[in-house]
């Protein structure tokens, strides 16, 4: 069987999905995923330099890259706001299917050394809710936004592991407590920001906090060190 190698990661994915649930996201389960789809060994290891590792890295990205299409076809427009991030919440949860494979991505990244990097994925699944959500943010909100919502996730994710109800149901209404919680949170937030006094003690705080903005998706194509392609025509081009 032959491989292409740009699938390659993807294939191998696929087939270690099927092992991970008994063998974890280990040596065990790569190996066989690259057996089950006829891989080179070297190139499956060039794909995944950290072997199931980075299977797991991608299998979590995987979920966050499905997640905007699967909140445009649910059509969350006429909801309130809470309630969007809660079916949001859900959908992306609704993504990671097998609980097993996600019970065993936990504790890879509960792994002193990948923790910063269990860390990072539960922030951009935070983020790739927000964005499907059309998060308008550019301040230290966005930032805010996202913490929370990671927070939420995250122990939300846990509780779902162990819960047995018909069709997760106390996790949806354990999701709701948290929605709700946070959303005290913002209700406070947005009456100190009224007063007056609030105001004046912490002016300098707000003050800086006001120059936080959200991370430019834009390409700073002027930045010492990088480089750029010539113009189309340019005599630098090969046969010019």
């Amino acid at each position: 069987m032959t491989v292409e190698t740009p699938q390659i990661k993807d294939q191998l994915l696929d087939a270690a999905l099927l092992h991970v649930p008994f063998d974890g996201w280990s040596e065990a389960s790569f190996r066989a995923a690259i057996a089950d789809i006829g891989a080179d060994p070297a190139v499956a290891r060039a794909a995944c330099p950290r072997g199931a590792t980075d299977l797991a890295v991608a299998f979590h990205q995987r979920g966050d890259s499905a997640l905007k299409g699967a909140v445009q076809r649910a059509d969350l427009g006429a909801l309130r706001i809470r309630d969007r991030v809660a079916r949001a919440v859900r959908l992306r949860l609704e993504l990671a299917g097998d609980r097993e494979v996600v019970r065993r991505g936990i504790a890879l990244f509960s792994l002193p050394h990948l923790a910063p990097e269990g860390a990072r994925l539960t922030w951009n699944t935070a983020d790739a809710i927000w964005s499907a959500l059309g998060d308008p943010s550019d301040d230290i909100n966005w930032y805010t936004k996202r913490a929370i919502l990671s927070g939420v996730y995250s122990s939300t994710v846990l509780y779902w592991l162990g819960d047995n109800s018909p069709e997760s149901e106390a996790t949806w209404a354990f999701l709701d407590r948290r929605i709700d919680d946070v959303m005290q949170f913002e209700r406070v937030k947005a009456a100190a920001n009224r007063n007056a006094l609030f105001k004046t003690l912490f002016a300098g705080p707000l003050w800086l906090a006001g120059k936080v903005r959200a991370p430019s998706d834009a390409v700073q194509d002027n930045m010492p060190g990088r480089w750029a392609p010539p113009p189309q025509g340019s005599a630098t081009e090969p046969g010019a």
